[in-house]
């Protein structure tokens, strides 16, 4: 699939506007938090191109810089959703500052330590797929892991010194054909002047919001290297071995300037799975405690605390990790599955064990030695009892997703219920299960059985795939995902067919009163993912009718989409677009009508507007902050003053906001009425 080589996002706090048909989006907050801004653009990005593709779309007909062609449907998932998803990625992890650099991470310190090292390394990198070193950014700067959240405006003015870019033929939203002479400005290729504003970064780690860039890495960098390309043309071929790259024709990714995001993406990965393993186990009384492949919680509990304030260094001139301390030891459920899943999909892209006969071959060749180590043999063979702890990405993967699993498990799901309660404490599970976070706990458990089984993810999550290991604990999962789906549909489910927000686990259950959009979306989203699971069609049934009582009890014709309450204010954040980007998504995929079927909501072409109606009324008229430029349909033009080219209504980072320009991220909070 087609991608732009490096493009970034950035957000802000102030308070703004903007309208979109007859309904306003108005912007509360600006402040990104990658474990919510990264959940969503990873739903994003699949109900993007493969969403797309899935119906029919010969994605070689997208053009960005064609409006609504073919359909408004197809450019707002094959084109927004799906470049929206991949430009913030960026603006996080190479240009924003908001976390330790790479060159101070565990991997470069073991080659080194130095800038230098970390120079070499990205060399190598960009030799493996066939990309000239000469066309990596200027002053990238690469974050081993994130801080929990920051205000990302610009802390100075971008550079806007322009050369002459190509001559394009443009058709805007309004309908207006022309030809154009685009301008580069400086920033696209020299990412210096884009850091953000430091002074606004909470400097502390959180897994969620580990876990939710991860995710975004791992997925991009499954579609990356998920084949390889003629070195001199840099045509797409599939692999055909794990040794391909190595007859002096082919190189690693499916181009050149994707393999390398794919090597800097997975670079990145395996150093917040480093610090992860190496410094951030707790066990309630202290940091940094080692565990490994035979982690058995009933023997005392390790996991990765809710929040870790950290001491800001500097070294190699940039940040670095000086010190660590807990500042709420509390284990989230929201933390456990928002790491478990992107966990488990990097144990797949990396997985080496001599069962899985099915492997993509390009994956194989990435991580044969070259340019990232191999899993020892003790973790690839068929006895899981002998693994042990190492520090390649296979072995990594499958020691924190082990750790992470049973703790699900132990202490997370209440097996007297059969449900998660979101929170254990002074080693004590709570009493409160929430509808969204039990609904996505069923789409990371569906993640890491499938994984562990050797069955597809990332974007191939609902294929059925050549080998199936059955493994002790996908069978786990499996039980975990039936009785989580069961609770959800008998105990959370109303009469009018909408789910309750949550309840808390009593004699007799206390349901709340609420029933936001959040939860029915991410119950639809959850309860597909368990039919696909288990082939039970009750799931399937229940998550076609919570979306027929949404459809009919939520949708607000006077801003063509969805509110809690239809006529009043809703307040989205980057959860609530996740949820409806995800459940939509599995909807139109699993969810519509087949032969026989006539309910009008769940026609194709009914809930194909539904999402041009969604995405245009509340992501285009301000969710996004920003739009970065080229993949997405935006454009500098030369001898226009328009800071929104392609009239889609989000502007250009320049002009988004902020005293110096906001990157291309999501509103942490927006009011849509």
């Amino acid at each position: 699939m087609k991608k732009s080589i490096i493009n970034m996002a950035i957000t802000a706090a102030f308070f703004s506007s903007a309208v979109s048909a007859t309904a306003q989006v108005t912007v509360l907050d600006k402040t990104l938090q990658p474990a919510a801004n990264f959940l969503a653009y990873t739903e994003f990005e699949l109900s993007g191109e493969p969403l797309a593709e899935a119906l029919g779309l010969d994605l070689d007909v997208l053009d960005p810089n064609r409006v609504d062609e073919p359909t408004a449907f197809d450019f707002a998932a094959g084109i927004e959703s799906y470049e929206y998803s991949e430009e913030a990625m960026y603006a996080l992890n190479y240009q924003s500052t908001m976390g330790p650099h790479l060159v101070n991470g565990p991997s470069n310190q073991a080659r080194g330590g130095k800038m230098a090292d970390l120079g070499k390394r990205v060399i190598t990198m960009a030799e493996a797929v066939g990309f000239p070193i000469s066309e990596v950014a200027q002053n990238m700067y690469p974050i081993s892991i994130p801080y929990v959240s920051g205000v990302p405006e610009f802390a100075q003015k971008p550079d806007v010194t322009t050369v002459n870019g190509d001559e394009i033929e443009m058709l805007g939203a309004s309908g207006t054909e022309k030809t154009v002479q685009t301008v580069i400005p400086a920033y696209f290729r020299d990412y210096k002047s884009l850091a953000w504003n430091s002074a606004t970064f909470d400097k502390s780690f959180n897994p969620a919001a580990t876990g939710g860039i991860l995710l975004k890495e791992v997925m991009w960098s499954q579609d990356f290297l998920g084949g390889m390309h003629v070195t001199a043309t840099d045509e797409e071929v599939e692999a055909n071995s794990s040794v391909m790259d190595q007859d002096g024709k082919h190189s690693l990714g499916v181009s050149a300037a994707d393999g390398f995001n794919g090597m800097m993406l997975t670079e990145m990965s395996i150093d917040k799975l480093l610090i992860m393993q190496q410094q951030l186990g707790f066990n309630g009384k202290k940091l940094g405690v080692k565990f490994g492949p035979d982690y058995d919680p009933s023997k005392g509990a390790i996991w990765f605390a809710h929040k870790v304030a950290v001491t800001q260094g500097n070294k190699n001139g940039v940040n670095s990790i000086e010190g660590l301390r807990v500042s709420d030891a509390s284990s989230s459920l929201r933390d456990t599955w928002l790491t478990l899943w992107p966990v488990a999909e990097f144990f797949a892209y990396t997985d080496q064990r001599t069962a899985n006969t099915a492997q993509n071959p390009a994956f194989l060749a990435v991580f044969d030695g070259a340019p990232f180590a191999a899993a020892p043999a003790k973790n690839i063979d068929a006895n899981t009892k002998n693994d042990v702890i190492a520090n390649d990405a296979f072995s990594l993967a499958n020691n924190i997703s082990n750790l992470l699993f049973k703790n699900m498990l132990a202490l997370h799901y209440n097996k007297a219920n059969g449900t998660f309660v979101t929170e254990y404490k002074d080693a004590k599970q709570g009493n409160y299960v929430s509808t969204y976070d039990a609904a996505y706990s069923l789409v990371a458990l569906s993640i890491y059985q499938r994984a562990k089984d050797a069955l597809p993810v990332g974007y191939a999550s609902a294929d059925s795939g050549d080998v199936n290991l059955h493994s002790v604990e996908g069978k786990q999962a499996l039980m975990m995902i039936k009785g989580q789906a069961d609770f959800i549909i008998n105990q959370l489910m109303s009469k009018n067919n909408l789910v309750f927000d949550g309840v808390t686990l009593a004699k007799n259950n206390i349901k709340t009163s609420t029933q936001s959009l959040d939860a029915q979306f991410a119950a639809i989203r959850g309860l597909v993912a368990a039919y696909l699971a288990t082939d039970d069609t009750k799931y399937k049934d229940a998550a076609r009718a919570i979306y027929i009582a949404v459809d009919k009890n939520m949708f607000d014709k006077k801003i063509n989409t969805w509110a809690t309450v239809p006529g009043k204010a809703t307040v989205h954040t980057p959860y609530t677009e996740a949820a409806i980007s995800g459940g939509l998504r599995e909807a139109i995929l699993h969810l519509k009508n087949e032969e026989g079927e006539n309910e009008p909501a769940l026609e194709l072409s009914a809930l194909t507007d539904r999402y041009v109606g969604w995405f245009r009324t509340v992501i285009n008229g301000g969710m996004q902050l920003a739009e970065w430029m080229g993949d997405s349909g935006e454009n500098q033009i030369k001898g226009s003053n328009s800071v929104d080219t392609d009239e889609d209504g989000v502007k250009q980072i320049i002009a988004a906001g902020g005293k110096f320009g906001t990157a291309m991220t999501m509103a942490n909070k927006a009011i849509v009425k």
